[in-house]
C-alpha cells in the first residue's frame, strides 16, 4: 500500500510561454492550492464539518485552530487535539484535506453544521469537482491573437480610477475577443470585483463576453466563477495556483498569467491563443 503524500506549499507544472515569436514549453512551478476542510468534535456530539477554506498547504492545525478561536467557537484551552482525517476510504491524496479538532467541552458557539458521513467531505460527494456544472464549456471555437492577450492588462489598468487613488483596489474587465472592453469594476476583494462585473450582466440580460481580465493572481474562487459564467479566456497580471489551473485544465477554460506586452504564460488551453 503507498504511503499518503502530504502536498507541499508549491506545485510543478508544464507551461507554454509566449514569448516575442516564440513558444517554449517549460517547467514552472505554482503556489499549490488546497481544499482544507475543518471539522469539530466534542463530548457527546459526533464530528461534524464546521468551515471549508482553499489554502496552501502547511501549518493546518495551526490554521483550524486559529480560525475557530477567531471565530469564537472555541477557546485555545478547549482544544484538547487536532489531526488529519482518518477514515479508511480515501486516496492517498486525500488524507491531508481534512483536520478535525477535538475539544474538552461543547463550543461557545454552535455554527451551521451537520453530521458528515463516513467519507470526508471535500474528499467524497461534496468534493470540489461534483459542485460544478458538468461540461463541455462555452466559446469551444474562441480564439484570440496574443498580441490581444498582452495588451489587456493595460486596457484594464486605464479603467481603474479607484486603484489611482488609493492603490489598494483589484479590479476585473470583461473583453471581447479582438480587446474591446465591455466592462470594468472595481473591489478591495478580487472575488468582489468579479461579481460585480458579471453581476452586471446578469441584472440586465446581457451575454457575458468571452475573455476575463484580472490585475492580480488567479484563485481557484475567480476561476470556479468564471467557469459558472461560461467565460472562456481567463487573463491576468500574477500567477494561477495549482488547483486554478487543474480546474481550468478540466473545464477547457484557457489560462493566461504573467502577462505583459511582452510575454504571457499559458497555463491551459494554449491552442485558444494565437501567434
Amino acid at each position: 500500500m503507498s504511503l499518503a503524500r502530504r502536498p507541499g506549499p508549491s506545485t510543478r507544472v508544464r507551461v507554454t510561454e509566449l514569448r516575442g515569436d516564440q513558444r517554449i514549453e517549460h517547467e514552472d512551478r505554482l503556489a499549490t492550492e488546497e481544499p482544507l476542510e475543518v471539522r469539530l468534535s466534542s463530548p457527546g456530539a459526533p464530528a461534524r464539518r464546521v468551515g471549508i477554506t482553499m489554502r496552501t498547504p502547511g501549518h493546518d492545525f495551526e490554521l483550524a485552530t486559529g480560525w475557530l478561536v477567531h471565530e469564537g467557537i472555541a477557546r485555545p484551552e478547549d482544544i484538547e487535539a487536532v489531526r488529519y482525517c482518518t477514515d479508511v476510504a480515501l486516496a492517498a491524496e486525500q488524507e491531508f484535506n481534512v483536520v478535525t479538532v477535538d475539544l474538552s467541552g461543547p463550543p461557545l458557539l454552535e455554527p451551521e453544521a451537520r453530521v458528515i458521513s463516513s467519507a470526508c467531505g471535500v474528499c467524497g460527494s461534496d468534493s470540489v469537482a461534483t459542485s460544478l456544472p458538468a461540461p463541455p464549456w462555452a466559446h469551444r471555437e474562441l480564439s484570440v491573437p496574443v498580441d490581444v492577450v498582452r495588451n489587456l492588462p493595460e486596457a484594464l489598468r486605464v479603467e481603474q480610477p479607484g486603484f489611482d487613488r488609493t492603490g489598494g483596489l483589484h479590479a476585473a474587465g470583461l473583453f471581447e475577443p479582438d480587446g474591446t472592453r465591455v466592462v470594468v469594476r472595481e473591489d478591495v476583494g478580487r472575488h468582489n470585483a468579479v461579481d460585480k462585473a458579471l453581476g452586471g450582466r446578469y441584472l440586465a440580460g446581457l451575454p457575458v463576453p468571452p475573455v476575463l481580465v484580472l490585475s492580480g493572481r488567479i484563485g481557484f474562487e475567480l476561476v470556479q466563477k468564471a467557469v459558472v459564467a461560461g467565460v472562456g479566456v481567463v487573463v491576468a497580471v500574477g500567477a494561477p495556483s495549482s488547483l486554478a489551473v487543474q480546474l481550468a485544465t478540466e473545464a477547457g477554460l484557457t489560462m493566461v498569467g504573467f502577462t505583459r506586452e511582452d510575454r504571457c504564460v499559458v497555463y491551459a488551453g494554449s491552442s485558444r491563443i494565437g501567434v
